[in-house]
């Protein structure tokens, strides 16, 4: 078989782990394995490299892909999908292997079901919200660094008596803020699924300056609508791309103006932004990352099409990517309500 290999959406460590499984696992069952460069697009450009065991020595702990990353959606751009079957067939791509989010894996998810196109899906994401796997990689790369971040923020802010406001990603999904911010002690979380209003937050802080502590740390997703207690919310973003996604970003300096008039605090904002998605993986990272790649492989291999690998428990199996993007998998209740009794 000749396999190829793409990676889509948004970069985040792992990625080159993943491309390492499949590229040596594939190769050890006797197929030919090709790298897709820029998404989808590739397929289009015919922008291909051939990958080797010599191709990807040493990139297990690199940041980022070999591959690069595009933006690029067949089902929106002119001829798209006709030209991405065009370019299926001339590279003679007898599997894609689709690393990606939500987004490339609907993709992955469509061409397989109207159009035959043999796909397995890999899932990666920070935001931990693809359905049907219980983490995906670079999920706890992307936790490490704002943890990190917010330690450091502790101590200016006990030194300044301030409030200190994280912002971090999580466009639907809140797991990144109620991860790094429960492991860092942060006093209030702020996230898409729970419309904690504004006013709450800013007696929470009140209440703990009143019993003496002079400094609270607030981590709020920036996917986060700004939320009062009449019901009234005001969603921040930045405008949008060219296929109309909203780009997030902005609502961490809201929710800091809003508390520094409500309290009286000096407070400040700090937005992590990109820096979560970049650096070395982590342990974790790496090790969950090889392990989808080596069962991507596989089901390539046995021509399990239409399949994504998913890790639940400890074991990592395969699912529908019908399954998988079937809905996005969002912070529960009972995650909301540990937060709320830690803090």
């Amino acid at each position: 078989m000749r396999i190829g290999v793409l990676t889509g959406g948004g970069d985040c460590p792992g990625l080159n782990a993943v491309i390492r499984a499949v590229t040596r696992r594939g190769a050890d069952l006797g197929h030919e394995i090709v790298g897709i460069r820029h998404s989808w697009r590739g397929i289009v450009d015919r922008d291909v490299v051939e990958l080797d065991r010599s191709a990807v020595s040493g990139i297990l702990p690199r940041g980022g892909t070999i591959l690069g990353m595009a933006r690029f959606d067949p089902f929106l751009e002119e001829r798209g999908v006709e030209r991405t079957l065009a370019g299926i067939a001339e590279l003679r791509l007898d599997a894609v292997v689709a690393i990606g989010g939500e987004g490339t894996l609907a993709i992955a998810h469509r061409l397989h079901g109207a159009h035959g196109v043999p796909v397995v899906g890999v899932p990666k994401t920070i935001d931990n919200d693809i359905g049907a796997t219980d983490y995906s990689f670079g999920f706890d790369t992307a936790v490490q660094v704002c943890c990190e971040a917010i330690d450091r923020l502790h101590t200016t802010a006990e030194s300044h008596n301030r409030i200190m406001v994280v912002e971090v990603m999580g466009r639907n999904a809140g797991w990144i803020a109620l991860h790094a911010g429960m492991a860092a002690g942060a006093d209030v979380i702020l996230v898409p699924e729970d419309s904690l209003p504004i006013e709450d937050a800013c007696d929470a802080i009140r209440e703990r300056h009143e019993r003496g502590r002079s400094y609270s740390i607030v981590v709020v997703a920036e996917g986060y609508a700004l939320t009062r207690r009449s019901g009234e919310q005001e969603a921040v973003s930045q405008g949008s791309d060219a296929y109309g996604y909203v780009r997030l970003g902005g609502i961490g300096s809201v929710v800091a103006d809003e508390i520094a008039r409500a309290t009286g605090y000096e407070t400040r904002v700090t937005v992590l932004g990109h820096v979560q998605r970049g650096g070395t993986p982590t342990a974790r990272d790496r090790v969950l990352a090889t392990r989808f790649g080596l069962l991507a492989a596989r089901l390539a291999h046995e021509s399990r099409f239409g399949r994504m690998a998913a890790l639940r428990g400890d074991r990592v199996v395969d699912v529908s990517l019908d399954e998988a993007t079937g809905s996005l998998k969002l912070v529960p209740p009972e995650w909301l309500a540990a937060a709320r009794q830690i803090a």
